[in-house]
């Protein structure tokens, strides 16, 4: 019958979505694990330059915003998001070069974590907040090997990523389309650059170091923006945000396979926690749609 055609379809899309969606984490995390190599190298302001550069060049032959419709009211809070986008790339990789990309990311992953559950009353939710805060703290209780600047930082690069969301929640109601995400990876880009010119030793540079940053920006932007679109398309915001929280475990992966990193045992189970936490909190929500700009937000970190 014609309704079991449609729901094999349905099923199909999303199993097809589903998958590109892990495929865009583990490119993602890849990605990040190439700028952990390069790093050590030409410094993370270089990296995550390249990063919104990259991004810049994908968006705007898509989306130039028409700065002659903007007002000062509507213009300040994607100013504002670039600041933010800014200070959680630079934060985020700084820490990943004093963490390891697994400890990291499972940090950082805290504040989208914190945003999701902000407002819930459920009992439920405060179970999983505090099994996601337990294993953080068994994440950073180590023999004294972890740097406590870098926790800091990847807090930092935390509430960074949660101001994001929220910025960018107020640019969706205020920009159309996705002008407001274009706007503030400029700003991004602006803030950035001389930073990076400042401190890259340019004997480091060679075409292949120049060949990783670009791959660092495609597989970690360019590559997931454009497929998100088509992703979010045959999945619900739901499914989508239950795979985005196993991004600590893929990241960790990468971490030991890329970077050469070890994880303790104690570790190990701590990024397990967290993200299964997460999981189950994200996985009991009632389902609430995204606008454009916040489902492009796993691509920009």
């Amino acid at each position: 019958m014609w309704w079991r055609g449609r729901t094999v379809t349905a099923k199909r899309d999303r199993l097809t979505g589903a998958g590109a969606q892990l495929v865009t984490e583990v490119t993602i995390n890849y990605g990040s694990s190439l700028a952990g190599l390069l790093i050590p190298m030409v410094g993370s302001p270089v990296v995550v330059a390249m990063r919104q550069l990259v991004m810049a060049v994908a968006v705007l032959p898509f989306y130039r915003p028409k700065f002659v419709t903007f007002t000062w009211a509507r213009l300040w809070p994607a100013l504002l998001l670039g600041v933010v986008l800014a200070v959680m790339n630079l934060t985020f990789y700084e820490s990943v070069a004093r963490l390891g990309l697994g400890v990291a990311a499972t940090i950082e992953f805290l504040g989208p974590f914190a945003v999701a559950l902000a407002a819930s009353r459920r009992f439920l939710d405060f179970v999983c907040a505090a099994a996601a805060a337990g294993g953080v703290v068994l994440l950073t209780w180590s023999d004294g090997t972890l740097d406590p600047f870098g926790i800091a930082l990847a807090l930092t690069a935390a509430a960074a990523w949660a101001g994001y969301i929220l910025l960018t929640r107020r640019v969706a109601t205020q920009l159309p389309g996705l002008e407001g995400i274009t706007i503030a990876s400029l700003v991004s880009l602006v803030l950035l650059v001389p930073v990076a010119l400042v401190t890259v030793d340019y004997s480091k540079l060679n075409w292949g170091v120049i060949g990783l940053l670009v791959a660092v920006g495609v597989l970690s932007s360019a590559f997931p923006y454009t497929l998100d679109t088509f992703i979010l398309r045959r999945i619900t915001p739901r499914l989508y945000a239950i795979i985005t929280s196993f991004g600590p475990v893929i990241a960790a992966i990468f971490g030991v396979l890329v970077l050469g990193e070890s994880l303790l045992l104690q570790q190990q189970i701590a990024i397990v926690v967290v993200c299964v936490a997460a999981g189950a909190a994200i996985a009991t929500q009632r389902e609430q749609p995204l606008s454009d700009i916040e489902r492009t937000a796993r691509a920009i970190p």
